[in-house]
């Protein structure tokens, strides 16, 4: 089974980032706070979300609302459900992989991720699940973190670290040009933003934020 369509949790990674996001969560959401408040604003009372970590997007959601989870770290679940009974939002939650969501094709108005297609074995893959399962006039919302410019210290230190960076956060990759791969995927319009943090996580830094129709 290839990779796109199956996820292992493992042993020392699942748990430690459900850890990590769990703790360091609030100094993150602390410094995308203003892009995900743009780019989050008026989300309807169903969402698909594609990694939903531990809860870190679901004060963005309406209480009575209902969050459709792809979590595929079991780890992050408890946490996850805990958030969401916090703040009052219905969870439906798979296990399943943004590759192979197992969602119904058109079955969702919007969908939305973030700090997730740095993460996923192929970004275009993800996308084209995005795209089946959102109904025509549907938008994918994203704040995702991607590749500096090339020959900038930051782009020098993304590739120094990549390989312990990835290791450590299931595979992240800090070098994606996830801008083109939006504009490639397919969606009728992409409107993105991008954007410089200033925190400690330099290779971090870097992102962009939007929304993409269907």
């Amino acid at each position: 089974m290839s990779l796109a369509t199956s996820y292992e949790v493992n042993r020392v990674r699942g748990p430690f980032n459900a850890t990590f996001f769990g703790l360091m969560g609030p100094y993150i959401e602390w410094n995308v706070r203003h892009h995900k408040r743009r780019v989050f604003a008026g989300l309807p009372g169903t969402v698909v979300e594609i990694g939903s970590g531990v809860g870190a997007n679901l004060r963005y959601l309406r209480p009575g609302s209902t969050l459709v989870a792809i979590e595929p770290n079991t780890a992050m679940h408890r946490r996850l459900r805990s958030a969401a009974d916090r703040r009052g939002v219905r969870l439906d939650l798979h296990d399943s992989t943004a590759e192979q969501t197992g969602l119904p094709d058109r079955s969702a108005d919007t969908v939305i991720s973030s700090l997730v297609l740095c993460t996923v074995s192929d970004p275009a893959e993800v996308l084209t699940e995005v795209r089946r399962i959102l109904r025509p006039g549907g938008t994918f919302l994203f704040v995702e973190h991607v590749a500096a410019p090339a020959g900038t210290f930051t782009r020098k230190l993304q590739r120094a670290l990549r390989r312990p960076w990835a290791w450590t956060f299931e595979g992240c990759s800090c070098e994606r040009d996830l801008a083109r791969v939006l504009r490639a995927a397919g969606f009728t319009d992409v409107e993105l933003t991008p954007y410089r943090l200033h925190s400690p996580f330099i290779t971090f830094n870097t992102q962009i934020a939007g929304v993409a129709h269907a």
